[in-house]
């Protein structure tokens, strides 16, 4: 207890927390909802902070500065503990649904991956959709980003989980002089962006819960919507145009905007290189798509064309996993592009998933130094990204990230496959819940959903989402025995 008591101290702090998200589906239960799903979302909030309070009891004697790997502990503690505690209330509110699937709702919802495992959402009830959505907003930038504000109020630093948690591989870069001012200053800034997007989903023609709840899937990426047809549902340009745009926001850094605000200039998203390169590479997607669909269907209007190929196209990309048709009946080539996309195109500092722009950009650069090494061995050439030299210990880490990506894609694979899926769906699903994409292809497309896999795929799926969204050395790093030595 003593070696752990600090994280279980903090994590009863978190887990109080938490709890209070649970009055927003509540809100909703209370004017939407039966009598009887108002004492579910009542009980779980009870459930959620009694338990931090009986923790907190425990262990609030324990008190000392975090070290680095209480950081990685308790991330991966929060996310898991967090989604039990969000599985609970599915149970009683979902009629017919298995812990599995529940957990994997939880999961996915909370990682943003948008993944999910419940047919008949138009029928459910409308807290328990808003729940689903409400915990991609949460998860979108982070839960533990947005306990780090506060930390310093409980006497405790904040570094180490800034580190565990914040996506992409420059984890060293300050904003501002404190953390906590950065992280208060991410959640304004996704604060504001979202209150836009809620009001421009109203403005198009969204009902306000249904605005409510895709703002919060849109801002975190994440995908998840209240319908089963998705933006199908309603058949809006208007809609899809405001989804697109906002999107596309949201696979910016969000650290660039607050340096926009901070410093009163557009320079830090204009000279930004990865957000150059993300413009670039959503552009020319969007043309190959948009050309190859008039090719395939001369019949249509290329403006319709220009529009679907631009939506499907941000929203795979980005790992928000919207969909208005049916994309796997386009051209194979065309939805393998987009799963291709969802694996790196998003910013770091974002809310999507993959291994981020940046991280692709340093590798190109990489490979393009040792090339002018074989001719020129003795040449120094240093691999620069916004004019400053990338550092060794930068690059190994993104090298030894990669590694490890592709291991444990190829690992989970093998797993699915082991377990009976075919291959389109058994690797498509890997490769949608690893980089927090959502929908794959084959049985788990746009068109279908995970909910015909067994509990074993389920589980598998969930453990590659929580991966992905953590950037895996955060949680495989508590699989090795250097961590847990004294």
């Amino acid at each position: 207890m003593q070696l752990f008591g600090p994280v279980l101290a903090l994590l009863a702090r978190i887990l109080m927390a938490f709890a209070f998200a649970f009055f927003v589906p509540l809100a909703w239960a209370w004017y939407e909802d039966a009598v009887a799903l108002r004492a579910v979302w009542g009980a779980s909030f009870g459930l959620a902070f009694g338990s931090g309070w009986l923790l907190l009891m425990v262990s609030r004697k324990y008190q000392r500065e975090l070290l680095p790997r209480d950081g990685f502990l308790l991330v991966n503690l929060v996310w898991v503990v967090l989604t039990f505690y969000a599985t609970v209330p599915l149970l009683f509110a979902v009629p017919d649904i298995t812990w599995s699937k529940a957990f994997f709702e939880a999961m996915s919802a909370l990682t943003a991956t948008g993944a999910t495992a419940l047919s008949g959402l138009d029928h459910l009830p409308v807290s328990v959709n808003v729940w689903r959505c409400f915990l991609q907003l949460v998860g979108g930038l982070g839960i533990v980003l947005l306990v780090v504000a506060v930390l310093p109020l409980l006497g405790l630093g904040g570094m180490q989980l800034y580190k565990a948690e914040t996506p992409g591989p420059m984890k060293d870069a300050k904003f501002t002089p404190r953390i906590a001012e950065t992280a208060r200053g991410l959640w304004a800034v996704y604060f504001v962006l979202s209150a836009a997007c809620f009001l421009a989903y109203r403005w198009a023609g969204m009902s306000w819960a249904d605005a409510f709840m895709h703002m919060c899937t849109t801002m975190g990426l994440g995908g998840l919507s209240s319908h089963d047809a998705s933006f199908g549902y309603w058949n809006s340009p208007a809609i899809e145009w405001v989804a697109t745009l906002f999107m596309t926001l949201a696979g910016i850094s969000f650290l660039r905007y607050f340096m926009v605000w901070r410093s009163r200039s557009l320079k830090p998203v204009t000279d930004d290189r990865e957000i150059r390169m993300y413009i670039v590479v959503l552009l020319v997607a969007v043309l190959v798509v948009f050309v190859s669909l008039l090719d395939h269907q001369p019949q249509a209007h290329a403006a319709d064309t220009f529009r679907v190929a631009l939506f499907h196209v941000v929203s795979v990309a980005t790992t928000t996993g919207y969909a208005s048709q049916d994309y796997t009946l386009w051209p194979v080539a065309l939805p393998v592009l987009m799963m291709f996309l969802g694996s790196f195109a998003s910013c770091a500092g974002s809310t999507g998933g993959g291994i981020k722009m940046v991280r692709m950009i340093l590798l190109i650069k990489q490979a393009r130094r040792e090339l002018v090494r074989i001719i020129h061995p003795r040449v120094v050439n240093p691999v620069t990204l916004g004019g400053q030299n990338v550092s060794a210990p930068v690059m190994h880490a993104v090298l030894g990230f990669m590694l490890i990506y592709g291991g444990a894609t190829m690992g989970l694979t093998f797993l699915m496959l082991l377990s009976g899926l075919d291959i389109v769906t058994a690797f498509s699903a890997v490769v949608a819940t690893v980089n927090n994409i959502g929908p794959g292809l084959g049985q788990v497309g746009p068109a279908g959903n995970f909910g015909g896999l067994s509990a074993f795929q389920l589980s598998v799926l969930s453990f590659a989402m929580l991966l992905g969204r953590l950037e895996f050395l955060t949680v495989l790093v508590l699989f090795t025995r250097h961590f847990w030595r004294r």
